[in-house]
């Protein structure tokens, strides 16, 4: 699983889908963020490698892009191995029989509540239970502020750290190349830690911290980096921030549901959250145009984290060593 990541990472970019559930599920609740931080690092060392041969093909011409395209097919066949190698975690087959009994005996003309409960939709069972709708609702506000955040100005780092440093007189010139290079080393790092961070300290108070970070890194490296020898410190700390904060999604929203409804409540928080925050890069565009600066209009849209710093003290519980919800 871990190497379907991070060479999913490499390809694609793709996020953490049902990977994040069955490491949930496989792993002890006392391990369980450490667990979520290395696979979600998986896809940050794959941005990370992304950007190593991006730094080597770009240099072919105009139509360098076309050739990471075809390295981005080559994990696609990795699937079939996930598909016929990988076990279901056992608390999902427990739970996905439960549905199936249950079935069986609405059929057969039972009409316990439970039975009809269990049977139901899993979609449904989300949004008909107050208290996960009012939690899929918080979350994908936190979801939205961390996608909009990283794809709507993060995004924006390599080449604005190659704007400023040209500018800056020195004969060593940092590049977009490079500039993405040593963010994707910050988001590799800042994937891992929240993970270790989230078991030793609570998931939370870690989350909280990860938005506040990316927040004050966004404002400080859009507004104030003067030249390329703060820039670094800056952009590495952005990818640790602003990437690494994807990681809290592997890590708690398999904590937050009941096994029968998991997988389904994950997608749906993290599929809608990235077609909502698809409205932020166009939103960029034209605020780059209106304020006349990359920094200026990142710096704007990264006001987005304080969304993130508001609701996740209210998003859910602690779930910090306690076992999953069945």
């Amino acid at each position: 699983m871990l190497m379907f990541r991070f060479f999913t990472g490499i390809g694609l970019g793709a996020e953490w889908g049902p990977g994040a559930a069955i490491v949930a599920e496989l792993w002890p609740a006392t391990s369980r963020g450490r667990a979520g931080g290395v696979l979600h690092a998986a896809q940050g060392a794959g941005f990370l490698v992304a950007s190593g041969v991006w730094a080597l093909l770009n240099p072919l011409g105009p139509s360098s892009w076309r050739f990471m395209f075809v390295i981005g097919i080559l994990p696609a066949f990795l699937l079939l191995y996930v598909r016929r190698q990988v076990e279901e975690p056992a608390l999902w087959l427990t739970a996905n029989e439960h549905r199936r009994e249950a079935v069986k005996r609405l059929a057969a003309g039972g009409v316990a509540a439970e039975d009809r409960a269990v049977a139901q939709f899993t979609l449904a069972q989300v949004f008909t239970n107050s208290t996960l709708r009012r939690r899929v609702a918080l979350l994908l506000l936190m979801s939205i502020a961390t996608v909009a955040g990283f794809w709507s100005a993060s995004t924006w780092v390599p080449e604005y750290a190659a704007q400023v440093s040209a500018h800056t007189p020195s004969q060593l010139h940092l590049t977009a190349a490079t500039a993405a290079v040593i963010f994707s080393i910050g988001v590799f790092a800042g994937h891992f830690l929240l993970g270790v961070f989230a078991d030793s300290q609570g998931r939370k108070p870690t989350i909280w911290i990860y938005f506040l970070g990316a927040l004050l890194v966004s404002l400080c490296l859009f507004l104030l980096a003067p030249d390329r020898y703060t820039l670094i410190p800056l952009v590495t700390a952005s990818g640790f921030f602003t990437g690494g904060q994807f990681s809290w999604m592997t890590i708690y929203l398999p904590e937050l549901f009941p096994t029968r409804v998991r997988g389904t409540a994950m997608s749906l928080i993290f599929d809608s959250s990235r077609s909502l925050a698809a409205v932020g890069p166009l939103l960029a565009g034209w605020l780059i145009s209106s304020f006349g600066s990359i920094g200026a209009a990142a710096a704007a849209i990264s006001l987005i984290y304080v969304i993130g710093l508001i609701i996740s003290p209210l998003a859910g519980p602690e779930t910090k060593g306690k076992p999953l919800p069945v």
